[in-house]
């Protein structure tokens, strides 16, 4: 794991455990910015490098500052604005940074709330900051891409044309995701009647516009949800080592850690079937690719797989003609299968 994942990990737990102590701007720059930086290579301390509550006299407003500037090579390459976690990103919020980035040497501009990072630069007119952000993540919630791109900015690989390079289409890839988020939740008229049109041949009055706009979200995130499922299931299919077969001896792998995750998820499982089976048959045999929960610890018996060893984490059912993996946000998303754990289980319960 690189040091960029390593401290954005940290940083996304603690903003989950601790958001609450971060209700002030110093809090966040201590808490998230500074070990943020340092995971890019900056030194922190090197008042040099990192230029805490920055000014410059050609702003104009006496006492104004920007929270941090970094230099590179000597020049101001990067300027940062920290708010309370509690607020909501907006333009308003940049009021200082495009001062400070027009009488600079600043290519680029974060504005961080502690959770929400928004990085920007003059896609738009040279030396102006745009009002939209080109580059948008939440640090509890991060990706491999995202790590991606912020490797661009690290101190050794810092290459201004290497980021403009990908902001465009970035900040375009952005705008448009927002837009197909709306449109799912808020589903517009015009977009209404495009989709449906070729279905729905009445006339739309109020109330079938109000019927079929029910409709349209609902069929918009089921489709999205299909994409997801077949895309994770060629990913698997492609990337993971294949799968046992049922009928398969499942033998102990050595140098196998079952992490306290596992074990919940485990006793979840467990419980929702006790009113089915007897606890006592139901078992958990880890593996390196996944947590198997077996009845009687026979492999021909498998009640559910837990395949949290991986950024994606899913739980295998095995209620149909083979295993099905669904994904899970959260232990607690366990129990929205349990008719299915029953069913299972009740197959094994006269055995």
């Amino acid at each position: 794991m690189s040091t960029i994942e390593e401290s954005l990990r940290a940083i996304s737990e603690r903003v989950k455990s601790h958001s609450s102590t971060m209700a002030t701007e110093e809090a966040v720059k201590t808490a998230v910015v500074l070990p943020f930086l340092r995971s890019l290579g900056y030194d922190v301390f090197d008042p040099t490098e990192v230029v805490p509550e920055f000014t410059a006299d050609a702003v104009g407003k006496k006492g104004e500052k920007v929270d941090y500037a970094i230099k590179i090579d000597n020049e101001i390459r990067i300027l940062i604005e920290c708010k309370p976690i509690s607020v909501s990103l907006d333009k308003k919020h940049l009021d200082q940074l495009y001062r400070y980035f027009s009488v600079t040497n600043a290519k680029f501009a974060i504005l961080t709330n502690g959770r929400t990072f928004n990085f920007y630069t003059d896609l738009d007119a040279p030396n102006k900051l745009d009002t939209r952000p080109f580059f948008v993540f939440d640090v509890t919630d991060f990706s491999a891409g995202i790590v991606t791109e912020l490797r661009k900015f690290e101190k050794s690989a810092f290459d201004v044309a290497a980021i403009l390079a990908t902001a465009e289409r970035l900040k375009y890839t952005s705008g448009i995701k927002q837009v197909i988020s709306k449109l799912i939740e808020e589903p517009t008229d015009d977009f209404v009647r495009t989709v449906s049109g070729g279905v729905y041949e009445g006339r739309m009055t109020a109330q079938v516009k109000e019927m079929l706009t029910g409709v349209v979200r609902t069929a918009f995130r089921e489709v999205i949800m299909d994409t997801v499922k077949s895309r994770l299931s060629s990913a698997l299919a492609d990337t993971e080592e294949v799968i046992e077969k049922i009928d398969t001896p499942v033998e102990e792998e050595p140098d196998v850690v079952t992490t306290e995750e596992e074990r919940e998820g485990y006793m979840i499982v467990k419980a929702i079937v006790r009113d089915t089976i007897s606890s006592k048959r139901v078992i958990m045999r880890d593996q390196k690719s996944y947590c198997g929960i077996l009845i009687d610890n026979n492999n021909r018996k498998p009640l559910a797989r837990l395949w949290f060893n991986r950024s994606v984490k899913y739980i295998g059912l095995f209620d149909g003609e083979s295993e099905e993996r669904l994904i899970v946000d959260s232990l607690d998303q366990i129990y929205d299968y349990s008719d299915r754990l029953r069913v299972t289980a009740k197959k094994y319960a006269d055995s």
